[in-house]
């Protein structure tokens, strides 16, 4: 239990720093909601569903490869090999991004910008080059340092943001004739939340020029050749894990019923923006997956780890039921993040989404079991199932029901990708979940949810609304505190 209370100490670091960054970011969204059209919105949704797949190329599996190999006897030669491999990668891609960028454009609908592929394959390759020195931190125990790294960047962003998408424009118009406002171009808004992006991964690697210079052109080919044999699997991992999660952006840009390419693009935006009021799901997720990576991975060798693995699962979905009811029982609030009012009308996404990351969310933990019996073929199987029904359903349904088709392939994605896993992983790496008692939360959860929405059929009185959502939460939270009683009060007192 002690070696819970230390993933619930780091994962609170990380979480708290994903909390605060991803809060700091998501304030972007009101914001932006604001300042941007429909239109633009969606062209910013498309660039930004784009970069997490170039990501997964820059990557190539060496951040989860440094985990897995690295130990205290080689983690200098790990460090030095996996960063090398990185930077070379990132290389062929930049210089790919600038040879195509004209085509790539047309590709994301955004012909009109060809130099928006620049700056991404800018943004991409900052980003690429802080990647292991981030992971570092996590290895080495000092979440504290991340955090601030972390939440410093956001806040970075969201000031370079606000002075290029308001201050520029403003200080262009009252001054003419300066330099300034004969740089400024009207409608490169999304050009200019890239460039935010950039200044954000310049202020990032300055903090950690530290944990940078100490990189040395060490290259251990022997080493490198069996990290990439782990790693491999891993991102066709990654680019199925992209399909699932950005790829119905780009699929909506192509196939939506709007009649127009702008009119899909005012689509994607709707459902963008919408997808965003998942932030308790997805802060959560990314909490979670910062602290139990490599914790998982240092339990591995404990007798007790598959009963530590199944008290962490029980205790996360606990989290992620809370979190669903947060947002669902108070959409009528959360729903302001969004500042555009034509945007409401995709809110009836949001649930569906919940619970599709609510999914997603239980693979994750799930898949520890390929993870340490170095069967990462078999989780690249299983996110290629996710990624065919992620695609079949898009490409059959977004014609007919537009974005809806996309939140429920989502859903439907994830979780078969979490039943299948589960099957799996239980005859490869047996680990005793307590299944029916989640199973239970889960379906509590949804029918609180019911009530709750049945009582706005019959109640439009919102304060009255707002006390009955809370009085339902904390019945909640009471009554699993009361079923868990005895675990929660070992998991206080064990040190």
């Amino acid at each position: 239990m002690s070696s819970i209370k230390k993933l619930v100490s780091q994962t609170a670091w990380y979480g708290l720093s994903s909390i605060a960054a991803r809060f700091i970011s998501y304030l972007l969204t009101p914001y932006l909601t604001y300042k941007l059209t429909d239109v633009a919105y969606g062209e910013n949704s498309i660039v930004y569903a784009f970069i997490p797949f170039l990501n997964v190329i820059v990557t190539h599996g060496m951040e989860t490869a440094y985990f897995r190999f690295g130990t205290k006897e080689n983690e200098e030669k790990i460090y030095h090999t996996s960063t090398l491999s990185m930077i070379l990668v990132t290389g062929l891609v930049i210089m790919g991004l600038i040879t195509w960028s004209a085509p790539i454009s047309q590709l994301l609908q955004i012909s009109n910008h060809p130099d928006y592929i620049h700056l991404i394959a800018m943004v991409v390759g900052l980003d690429a080059l802080a990647t292991i020195p981030f992971s570092r931190l996590r290895l080495q125990g000092r979440p504290q340092k991340f955090a601030f790294i972390k939440v410093g960047g956001i806040l970075m962003n969201i000031i370079a943001t606000y002075a290029l998408i308001s201050s520029l424009p403003q200080y262009a118009s009252l001054h003419p004739d300066s330099w300034i406002a004969k740089m400024y171009q009207p409608g490169w808004e999304v050009g200019y939340i890239l460039i935010a992006g950039i200044i954000q991964n310049v202020f990032v690697m300055l903090l950690l020029q530290k944990e940078i210079r100490a990189l040395r052109f060490s290259f251990d080919f022997k080493l490198w050749g069996e990290m990439m044999l782990y790693a491999l699997p891993l991102i066709i991992v990654g680019f199925g894990g992209m399909i699932n999660e950005t790829m119905d952006r780009l699929m909506l840009g192509w196939w939506a019923p709007g009649g127009s390419v702008d009119a899909n693009k005012a689509l994607v935006g709707i459902y963008s923006a919408c997808y965003k009021l998942a932030i308790l799901i997805t802060i959560s997720i990314q909490a979670f997956r910062m602290g139990a990576e490599p914790f998982f991975f240092k339990q591995a060798q404990s007798d007790h780890a598959p009963k530590t693995y199944a008290r962490v699962m029980k205790f996360f979905v606990i989290t992620l039921c809370i979190m669903f009811l947060g947002v669902v029982l108070y959409l009528d609030i959360w729903k302001e993040f969004i500042r555009n009012p034509n945007m409401y009308v995709g809110l009836k996404v949001v649930p569906i989404l919940l619970i599709a990351n609510m999914f997603l969310g239980v693979y994750y933990n799930l898949s520890i079991w390929y993870k340490l019996s170095n069967k990462t073929m078999s989780g690249a199987w299983i996110t290629l199932l996710g990624a065919f029904i992620t695609i079949l359903i898009n490409y059959l349904a977004i014609p007919h029901f537009g974005y809806m088709a996309s939140a429920w392939a989502t859903f439907f994605c994830y979780g078969t990708m979490m039943v299948v896993s589960y099957q799996w992983g239980q005859r490869v790496y047996p680990v005793p979940y307590a299944t029916k008692k989640l199973i239970a939360y889960f379906i509590i959860t949804l029918l609180l949810y019911g009530i709750n929405a049945l009582m706005h059929v019959v109640s439009q009185n919102q304060p009255f609304n707002y006390l009955f959502a809370t009085i339902l939460l904390f019945a909640f939270i009471a009554f699993v505190a009361r079923v868990e009683k005895k675990e929660i009060k070992l998991l206080l007192n064990k040190s």
